[in-house]
């Protein structure tokens, strides 16, 4: 008796309705319009058959997917313990229980012998719900009391509430779409910001705990701008910071004198940023007045004007002053140099400067948990492609490091089998971008290998080199995991940026490409065995490559891809948009409009062969929508002229970050390697 023939799954099919748009006089035809409604059942509908469709593309990779998981899984120190970090008479620390998916904030006090106290236990706030973020977790100087803000969407829209830490008990007072919180001096006044129907953090609020007032102290009407809030550690001021991406002023208000009025530091002038930070009878602040990688400033608390302001840093070409933290002796410059994070500690008696040295070529390194102003030691956190996240104690006196933690990678991780390497790609205008990537040492000649290509370029933000403990899976069965620094990031500064944003942001997308083939050429990688990889903004870029250069793939992993840019940008109503005008242009300039259009990944899928495809979004999504993707697939599907599969997959509970849990995480991980392993012919 002959078996059936196999079933193929077929790909679902967008209804085609044209919605019409006019721009400039340039006429644009949308037939997936129609998906931007949530609420339409049809909607929903087609959402859930492209699930089923990925589900059943995707079923002979379950032994895989469950063997991935099962890895990553018992690679986790699964019941583990942060560093604990000193703020006043407590010690802070969080920590994770095996099987459960969220940590749990905890506090000792005086002592790391005493008893422990939980302050919040994620896994009780999250008992019947899909999904849970975390917002502010801000401690009162006092330590009575906890302001917290959780949201159970994924949308970002988060509620603040107040939880007294002697006692256990919460405060009736619930305040929706909460963003940033300060203390004052006293903890009997909280500072916090709420957002506006587009999700623009706009207004900054004063409440007296216990009391009904609420009182407005600031509303910023630029559409361009949101607002930020920011106790000194010295505990001396609270600063509210209006910033867009190219603008920023800073308005003051003593912490002990919680019910003065915001004075205004600076006024803003277009393309001019400062921030400020305090000590002693001075405020110290980073600006771009003299260049736009930042000089470092103070001025007497008295006379802010510029005439009185004091360089203690200047400006430099070759240095990306990226922030400043601020103790009772010392302060430390966060700087970004050569592509990669510099710190430098600075003695306030005398100005004695040194730089905090690293290891390896390629490599994050950051300020952790420094909560205490009266201290020498700087706490800092490290890694690498191949170094495990590590935490260091710094004695800014003895320059001594202490590690407290190098967080644990179970099943005997060897860092002597992996190699990282840092080479050079050289850009269609001679500009060189940084590639970075790591790969499990093998024996024998060199050969062409399965990657993994990442990029994202935009918003001045660097590429991260970091540890992933997740990421040995692809290591361990033969692939090279690469991150190509493009314009439009920060590696090199804020040229880098303004190079690859606005007018000139098709250099993000160039610069990609460079990369690509010079991988190639090197043989480090082949077309058939090159997957590229990016989200949000790196959706973007990986969309207009793919439209430009879709030979030089095997396969794109598109993760809530920025896609539809013209119509989001013309549309003020979305969060972000007007906000972001500074970044990607304004459509409605006719100028910016063309060039945006000349580029956006769903105005230019056209007739060709694409590589394979997988596209993960979330219906929840606040930054990108879901229905940006959702659209890019039914037209992709619609044009192009390959058999290769084009999936995608929707979480319908999450947002822009995807699983909450630790575990569901997990899992999100492992289906997109199985995918990614697939394509380049790895299937055990």
């Amino acid at each position: 008796m002959s078996k059936s023939p196999k079933r193929i799954p077929v790909p679902p099919l967008a209804a085609v309705r044209p919605h019409i748009a006019e721009t400039h006089g340039d006429r644009r035809v949308d037939d997936y319009h129609w998906l931007r409604d949530k609420e339409d059942p049809e909607v929903i509908a087609h959402l859930n058959a492209e699930n089923h469709y990925t589900q059943a593309m995707m079923r002979p990779s379950l032994p895989l997917q469950k063997a991935l998981y099962t890895e990553m899984v018992a690679r986790i120190k699964e019941t583990d313990m942060g560093v604990p970090y000193r703020d006043g008479a407590w010690y802070y620390y969080s920590r994770t229980v095996k099987g459960r998916q969220y940590p749990i904030y905890c506090r000792k006090q005086g002592s790391l012998e005493a008893p422990e106290r939980i302050i919040l236990d994620l896994n009780v706030l999250a008992r019947g719900q899909p999904y849970l973020g975390l917002g502010a977790f801000d401690v009162s100087p006092s330590g009575d009391l906890l302001a917290f803000s959780t949201d159970f969407t994924g949308f970002r829209e988060y509620t603040l509430r107040v939880k007294n830490l002697a006692d256990g008990t919460v405060a009736a007072l619930q305040i929706p779409k909460a963003r940033s919180v300060a203390w004052s001096a006293d903890s009997q006044v909280l500072f916090y910001v709420t957002e506006d129907e587009t999700k623009r953090a706009s207004r900054v609020w004063r409440h007296r705990l216990g009391s009904d007032e609420h009182t407005l102290l600031h509303e910023e009407t630029d559409a361009r701008f949101s607002v930020g809030l920011d106790l000194s550690r010295s505990l001396g001021y609270v600063f509210v910071t209006s910033h867009s991406a190219t603008t920023s002023e800073v308005r003051f208000i003593p912490a002990a004198d919680p019910f003065a009025e915001p004075v205004l530091m600076l006024a803003r002038r277009q393309d001019h940023e400062y921030y400020a930070d305090h000590h002693g009878g001075h405020f110290y602040i980073v600006t771009n007045d003299r260049g736009r990688n930042f000089r470092l400033v103070r001025t007497p608390l008295d006379d802010l004007a510029p005439p009185r302001w004091e360089e203690l840093v200047p400006h430099r070409e070759d240095t990306m002053l990226e922030g400043v933290d601020v103790f009772a002796r010392h302060y430390i410059l966060h700087e970004r140099r050569g592509g990669f994070p510099r710190m430098s500690v600075v003695r306030f008696a005398d100005g004695d400067t040194h730089e905090i040295t690293f290891p390896e070529p390629a490599f994050s390194a950051f300020a952790a948990a420094n909560a205490e102003f009266d201290t020498d030691i700087f706490r800092f956190a490290y890694e690498s492609f191949v170094t495990p996240d590590s935490v260091f104690d710094y004695d800014m006196n003895t320059r001594e490091r202490t590690l407290r933690k190098q967080f644990e990678v179970l099943g005997g991780y060897d860092a002597s089998l992996y190699e990282a390497e840092l080479t050079y790609a050289k850009a269609a205008d001679g500009t060189e971008i940084p590639v970075s990537m790591v790969y499990r040492r093998q024996p024998g000649p060199k050969a062409p290998r399965p990657m993994l290509l990442s990029g994202y370029g935009a918003y001045g933000y660097p590429e991260m080199v970091g540890f992933s403990s997740a990421r040995l899976a692809l290591l361990d069965r033969g692939m090279t995991v690469a991150l190509a620094h493009v314009r439009g990031g920060g590696e090199m500064g804020k040229r880098w940026h303004d190079e690859g944003r606005m007018m000139q942001k098709k250099n993000s997308f160039e610069d990609f490409i460079a990369c690509a083939e010079h991988l190639i050429v090197r043989g480090d990688t082949a077309p058939d065995r090159l997957v590229i990889e990016g989200g949000s903004a790196g959706g973007l870029l990986m969309g207009a490559v793919v439209n430009a250069r879709p030979e030089l793939f095997r396969a794109v992993v598109s993760q809530v891809p920025f896609v539809d840019v013209v119509n989001t940008m013309l549309d003020d109503t979305l969060p972000l948009t007007t906000g972001e005008y500074e970044e990607w242009g304004n459509p409605n300039e006719p100028e910016a409009y063309a060039y945006i259009k000349s580029y956006s990944p769903y105005d230019n899928i056209h007739a060709q062969d694409y590589p394979a495809m997988l596209v993960e979004t979330s219906l929840n999504d606040s930054q990108v929508m879901y229905w940006e993707p959702a659209k890019y697939v039914a037209r992709l599907r619609a044009t192009k002229t390959d058999g290769n599969p084009l999936l995608m997959k929707i979480n319908m509970e999450a947002g822009h970050g995807g699983a909450s849990g630790r575990y569901d995480y997990l899992k999100e991980i492992a289906f997109t390697y199985a995918f990614v392993l697939g394509v380049v012919g790895i299937t055990r």
